[in-house]
């Protein structure tokens, strides 16, 4: 039928053309065809759409009367005749069945589209405008991506602009794990508008250029030469109407589909769809970032939603700045920016050791980061460290796994208490007690009553020694054979028979408290027990031993001081119980 339709277009056009009469240009306003493929633009979820925070928070949707309008063509063809453009807009059933479909079923988009407009707008037009382009072209993203900044098609195509990743490669925007440039408004409006630019400068007409950004340049060259565009004989322009049977029928709907984008933009309010209202004007600015920084730690120091800051920086996936890679532009409200220039070193000590990524491992270190978070940013407290405490003592154990069950607990707000305060105190994040507790602003006062989700840890109560390596070696003065440096060597005394030597007398309590001589240590922000531990060569065991601390208590605070005995020096050398109790009533005596 298709076919057959066009057969017949092509012999008017041969007849018209004999007599005399007004040329196929005229005819593409009687276009029709019923087998072209809306844009998936068409298929957005106003649902899913409404989640922007933006919209959420920033307009008020237009009141919609419920009543289309709907125009008749000659009305369409006036109004799309009168707007102030500099590429053709012309009328034909195609356009009308676009604009029927937006102003019937997709009533609720427009509202949308119209509310994002007011943000993303801005960006369009001004990159537009430093390439000198035609400002209609800002209703592209209209049918490109709905105004979605995150819209991704069943082709792989992403952002406002839908740029596939050889397009964008090729324009020089960056794709990696952690940032896509292609999601970036200002970045990929202007890369669409220099890509657009290049398009125009080929072809030399606007709807060519425009179906080459749908399809590609290969796509719309085939269709010409198909057209015969290089031998009709006339020398005649070919343009999009002409070349309109060769196109893919996705291509086909894209000049039309862009035609009605620019009349429902523009037209809205005919067909009883009220404005919408900006009841909080937004305005931004960027600051350079060039650490290694996650949006928890920004929302948590300047006190910002971070659904805030994913929608201005819609291009970082994973919410991650890797500004150690090379600097990049953060997005900020404009009174943000300051605060943040100000702010930068305690938003980066901010649950540092958290968020910190390795550098250097060495092949077999069984010895897990003391923390772990997820894609999220949030932290997974039950994940277990299969570092043994007795690993230093060269021991074997037999262990049994520890369990973890999450306890929720009531916290009632003292005065002068802040959420970083009372996430210390249960060691957890900031963002996750705003998170459990539905808070937006960040702020509590005293008596709130505050959920908490913490790890409670089971632990077995004592470590059953399978086997202690021994060294029943007798050490002659002259002679150190057989050991390793910083090797020590415990002397057996039923092996020292020599009545000449003496018998080793047992250290008294007194003595071995002397030769464990402490170090004061003062806790910073982001210490753990762990990192301590590795920091002065001694174990958590020890560390906790030495300040009368329970096993199962690795709680610290930024501010307070640790005792850090020697190495061994907390841990009593004979094997034997009483030993250690004294041990651990001399450390509660000295704390």
């Amino acid at each position: 039928m298709r076919h057959s339709i066009f057969s017949l277009l092509a012999f008017a056009v041969t007849a018209l053309s004999a007599s005399g009469a007004p040329s196929i240009l005229d005819l593409k306003h009687s276009l029709t065809d019923d087998h072209i493929i809306a844009p998936e633009s068409f298929e957005t979820r106003t649902q899913q759409l409404e989640e922007n925070f933006y919209l959420k928070n920033f307009v008020v949707p237009g009141l919609d009367t419920g009543n289309p309008a709907i125009a008749s063509p000659a009305v369409y063809e006036e109004r799309l005749k009168k707007l102030p453009t500099q590429i053709e807009l012309p009328y034909n059933s195609v356009v009308g069945n676009y604009i029927n479909m937006y102003l019937n079923k997709r009533r609720g988009l427009v509202a949308d589209m119209l509310a994002l407009h007011n943000y993303y707008g801005r960006f369009f037009e001004e990159e537009l405008l430093k390439e000198g382009m035609p400002l209609e072209l800002e209703y592209l993203p209209v049918i490109e991506s709905a105004i979605n900044p995150n819209a991704v098609s069943r082709a792989g195509a992403v952002g406002l602009w839908q740029f596939m990743p050889a397009t964008a490669k090729g324009l020089g925007m960056e794709i990696n794990s952690l940032v896509d440039e292609r999601r970036d408004p200002r970045i990929s409006s202007r890369n669409a508008a220099r890509y657009l630019k290049q398009l125009y400068e080929i072809y030399k007409d606007w709807s060519l250029a425009i179906a080459a950004y749908n399809c590609g340049p290969g796509n719309v060259n085939k269709a010409l030469r198909r057209a015969g565009a290089e031998n009709d004989g006339t020398g005649a322009k070919k343009d999009f109407w002409q070349i309109y049977e060769y196109l893919p029928a996705e291509t086909r709907g894209y000049v039309p589909a862009f035609i009605a984008a620019n009349y429902v933009m523009n037209y809205y309010p005919h067909h009883g769809i009220t404005p919408t209202v900006v009841k909080r004007q937004l305005t931004t600015d960027t600051v350079m970032v060039n650490k290694y920084v996650h949006f928890n730690q920004i929302a948590s120091v300047l006190n910002l939603p971070i659904e805030e800051i994913r929608m201005l920086n819609p291009q970082y996936r994973a919410d991650v700045i890797p500004g150690d890679y090379h600097p990049y532009a953060l997005t900020l409200p404009t009174q943000q920016c300051l605060s943040y220039i100000m702010s930068e070193k305690n938003i980066l000590d901010y649950d540092r050791e958290l968020y910190a990524r390795r550098s250097y491992v060495e092949p077999g270190d069984n010895r897990a980061p003391s923390v772990a978070y997820d894609a999220n940013g949030n932290v997974n407290l039950s994940l277990a460290s299969g570092q043994s405490q007795n690993a230093d003592a060269n021991q074997a154990l037999a262990t049994t796994q520890a369990s973890d069950k999450v306890v929720r607990v009531t916290h009632t707000v003292s005065r002068g208490e802040n959420l970083r305060d009372i996430a210390r105190q249960y060691g957890v994040s900031a963002t996750d007690i705003k998170r459990w507790n539905s808070l937006r602003a960040g702020k509590v006062k005293e008596g709130d009553q505050l959920v908490i989700e913490k790890i409670e840890h089971t632990t077995p109560d004592e470590v059953r020694i399978v086997s202690a390596p021994t060294v029943a070696a007798v050490v002659d003065n002259n002679s150190t054979s057989g050991t390793e440096p910083n090797q020590t060597v415990t002397p057996a005394p039923k092996q020292s028979t020599s009545k000449n030597r003496e018998q080793p007398k047992p250290a008294t309590n007194t003595q071995r408290t002397t030769a464990a001589k402490t170090t004061i240590h003062n806790i910073k922000q982001g210490d753990t027990l762990a990192s301590i531990a590795r920091k002065y060569g001694t174990t958590v065991e020890a560390i906790q031993t030495a300040n009368g601390m329970k096993k199962t208590n690795t709680a610290i605070r930024a501010g307070e001081t640790l005792k850090i005995p020697a190495k061994g020096g907390s841990v009593s050398s004979s094997p034997k119980k009483s030993s250690g109790s004294t041990a651990k009533k001399g450390a509660k005596r000295r704390r």
